[in-house]
């Protein structure tokens, strides 16, 4: 109750803007997580749109009218044409034609320009060359140029190389400045090679190259990423040594630390510290701290800090809103982010994309799918384009409701909006297709993905793979394989771990092992998951040495056996009847750390009674009760079954009620060995019938052959009416047709009980088709 009148309250104070002189609207931050950074080079040269008759003919050289180019063009003229050049070949090309014409000198800017259009393209070698050929001309050499550089080989990932452009410019006579050491050392930051940051900073310190306040702002950030906050409140500490004071940039990024720590109470002492040094906050702060709490769920606490501040003076902005609606959507509160919309509309704040992107999402998440629809409706309203994101989540939600058709419609009305479907607007409605079981229509709209040159990512693949292989179509999915690598499509190991479990799944275990061999070839790591699903096809073909050598390797390449490794190899020797061997694999599984669950004992039990050795597996279904372990049916089932074998009712009946009471409830076949058990076993009919009425109103319905045993017994005992209530509570259950009711009953009542059961039994069968059961 108290959130819900925290966001009224809340809504209300935002609706009061607080009168602050200094806000305006172009105060808004673009980014509310604010790391502190450094910024980039000022633009270097002013973009120019010379329309000179020069300009218009050196836009249209080529190599073979160079010589046609007027004489008196300026590097105005010729920097202008250089930045429409498509590439830096071309651009490069042209500076070295203009250099060599007579009256003309290329200007540093032409310089930088060029250099720019190189680093960005990667050719450092064709730089370097530039820059000796400015060193020779003795043009002037500018810090700006030697950033360029450590920007050109950073894009690249050559970061030991930016870092040596310190010494390129010593070999220039030119001294690395603090400004030089800031963006390198920011460059390195954003890229996390802290290594190089560490030794940066060393070298700025051994030349006497004095840090300014963005130097330790860097650095902050730098530990701030490294998880090191105590040392980066050390370093704040460090600022006072030399004459600087902490700014708003420092105190956001500790804060911001504080947060990615999952420690929103440091975040608060830090905003502390920050009032203490007269720092004011602005709205990246708080901001920032808007979105600790709802990082951490606490969305309440964030609409009460709002609050607190707005009294304050603060005026939330767009940021704001985004943060507080993504915040009630994640935490489940979708229908109150939507309330939040409204009060952000009423401020007089445009929502962006991210806002109502963030509310759809949300709202589609918690199943309000109608009104989702409506946010987009609005969106559309007010001049906000929704994107394939948008529509993609709609869709998403659309099909996860089944409603497929309302899905489609959307997709076929996105290339009138001008958006063209993805992989992932297909996904969502094939895998829906395939989840309704319309696999047809699932595969038409397939080839439609790749008729309208959508590309098929391993997401596609990898859902038609399994869909295919549980269709029993392994054939086609392994041409999925192949067609996957001829589009260049990266195949994962999720790929080959379904291809391979398919494949088992479909007694194809020899093109499951070569399968596994490919991955070796490809280079992908085989898992847990891949000898799995190999090891449990190997030991269903009874190939179980190979099982067992598989599993060696798989211990080999590091990879640890989990129970259903064991699992596998156990039910093939339970089944076998090989009970030592049975014994020895649970016993390898607990010395290798992987404690036996309940399937491991359910397998083993069943294995121990079809060995006839019941006595053992009733005591061991006492000792994993004493471990804490609640049995399955699975582990019930074969020693019920057994004990009935062994005329043992009472036992096997005594087991089962025990089995209601402390296991987990019966299943279809514990009733059906249970009333088989009973029919057969000579004991009190009574019992037999009371037994059936309760298995029907569980709504199971007993099997022909058994019930056939008891309707015998009731008619030689001249229960005939208690036999037709039972047959007719049987087919109330089965919901069988009128015509079927009154065809079974005219028989019963006529007294053709032979006549009336078969025509009972035939009909019964039909829904309920016999089983084995062991």
């Amino acid at each position: 109750m108290a959130f819900f009148c925290s966001l009224k309250f809340h809504s209300a104070v935002l609706l009061q803007k607080p009168q602050n002189p200094f806000y305006s609207n172009s105060n808004r931050y673009s980014n509310f997580i604010y790391f502190a950074s450094f910024p980039h080079h000022e633009e270097l040269i002013m973009s120019s749109s010379s329309s000179s008759p020069a300009a218009t003919t050196l836009s249209s050289i080529s190599s073979s009218n160079i010589q046609n180019i007027p004489s008196d063009f300026t590097s105005k003229d010729l920097l202008g044409v250089l930045r429409q050049q498509k590439d830096a070949e071309s651009a490069l090309h042209l500076f070295n034609w203009a250099s060599k014409q007579p009256h003309f000198t290329p200007t540093s800017s032409i310089y930088m320009e060029i250099l720019q259009q190189l680093g960005q393209a990667g050719s450092f070698d064709s730089m370097n060359h530039l820059l000796q050929e400015m060193k020779f001309s003795g043009r002037e050499m500018k810090h700006v140029i030697f950033i360029i550089f450590m920007e050109g080989y950073a894009k690249f990932g050559l970061f030991e190389e930016a870092v040596n452009v310190l010494n390129l410019m010593k070999e220039f006579a030119m001294e690395p400045d603090t400004h030089i050491y800031n963006h390198l050392l920011n460059i390195l930051v954003e890229e996390n090679k802290l290594k190089l940051v560490e030794l940066v900073y060393s070298s700025m310190r051994s030349s006497n190259v004095k840090p300014d306040v963005s130097t330790f702002n860097i650095l902050i950030k730098a530990l701030c990423k490294a998880h090191q906050i105590r040392p980066a409140i050390l370093m704040m500490e460090e600022m006072g040594d030399y004459g600087l004071s902490p700014d708003e940039k420092t105190f956001t990024t500790i804060m911001q630390g504080f947060i990615e720590e999952g420690n929103m109470d440091g975040a608060l002492r830090t905003k502390d510290r920050m009032m203490d040094f007269h720092c004011a906050p602005t709205n990246v702060t708080i901001n920032i701290l808007i979105h600790g709490f709802c990082k951490e769920g606490r969305v309440e606490e964030a609409l009460n800090f709002a609050e607190e501040m707005a009294f304050e003076g603060f005026q939330p902005d767009k940021y704001t809103f985004n943060i507080l609606i993504n915040g009630l959507c994640k935490s489940g509160h979708a229908k109150h982010a939507l309330e939040m919309l409204e009060v952000m509309l009423q401020d007089g704040i445009d929502p962006d994309i991210f806002t109502y992107n963030t509310l759809i999402s949300g709202l589609c998440q918690t199943g309000q799918v109608y009104e989702a629809m409506g946010v987009l409706n609005q969106m559309v309203l007010k001049g906000c384009f929704p994107n394939m994101v948008t529509y993609n989540t709609m869709i998403s939600a659309l099909c996860k409701e089944n409603r497929v058709e309302e899905a489609m419609e959307l997709i076929r009305g996105l290339s009138a909006k001008g958006l063209v479907p993805d992989a992932c607007t297909f996904n969502s409605l094939i895998n829906s297709l395939f989840k309704s079981g319309n696999y047809k229509l699932a595969l038409e709209v397939f080839e439609e993905m790749r008729k309208e040159g959508c590309q098929p990512d391993g997401f596609t693949y990898n859902m038609l793979i399994e869909n295919l292989c549980s269709k029993g179509k392994p054939e086609e999915a392994l041409g999925l394989l192949k067609e996957m690598e001829s589009n260049g499509c990266a195949r994962s190991v999720v790929t080959y771990n379904t291809l391979i479990d398919g494949l088992c799944k479909n007694d194809r275990v020899e093109e499951a092992e070569e399968v596994f061999d490919q991955m070796e070839l490809q280079g992908i790591a085989r898992n847990v998951v891949t000898y799995n699903s190999l090891i449990d096809g190997l030991c269903k073909r009874k190939r179980v040495d190979e099982a067992d050598e598989l599993m060696d390797h798989m211990i080999v390449e590091g990879l640890k056996p989990d129970k259903f490794t064991y699992n596998s190899l156990l039910s093939h020797y339970c089944q076998d009847g090989n009970i030592k061997k049975a014994a020895d694999i649970v016993q390898s599984m607990t010395a290798n750390g992987c404690e036996p669950d309940v399937v491991t004992y359910g397998t083993l039990i069943s294995g121990l009674c079809k060995a006839g050795r019941v006595g053992v597996a009733a005591k061991l279904l006492r000792t994993i009760q004493m471990k804490g372990i609640v049995p399955t049916p699975k582990a019930y089932n074969p020693i019920i079954q057994s004990l009935y074998k062994q005329q043992k009712t009472k036992e096997a009946m005594r087991l089962f009620r025990e089995m209601m009471n402390k296991g987990e409830p019966p299943n279809e076949v514990t009733y059906k060995i249970v009333f088989r058990g009973l029919c057969r076993g000579g004991g009190p009919i009574g019992e037999a019938v009371d037994f059936v009425v309760e298995m029907i109103e569980k709504g199971i319905l007993p099997e022909f052959s058994s019930f056939s045993m008891l309707a015998e017994g009731l008619s030689a005992l001249g229960m005939d009416d208690t036999l037709i209530r039972l047959v007719d509570l049987i087919m109330k259950k089965g919901q069988f047709s009128e015509n079927e009711v009154s065809m079974v009953m005219g028989f019963l009542k006529i007294r053709k009980f032979y006549d009336g059961l078969a025509t009972f039994g035939r009909l019964l069968n039909s829904r309920r088709p016999s089983r084995r059961y062991s």
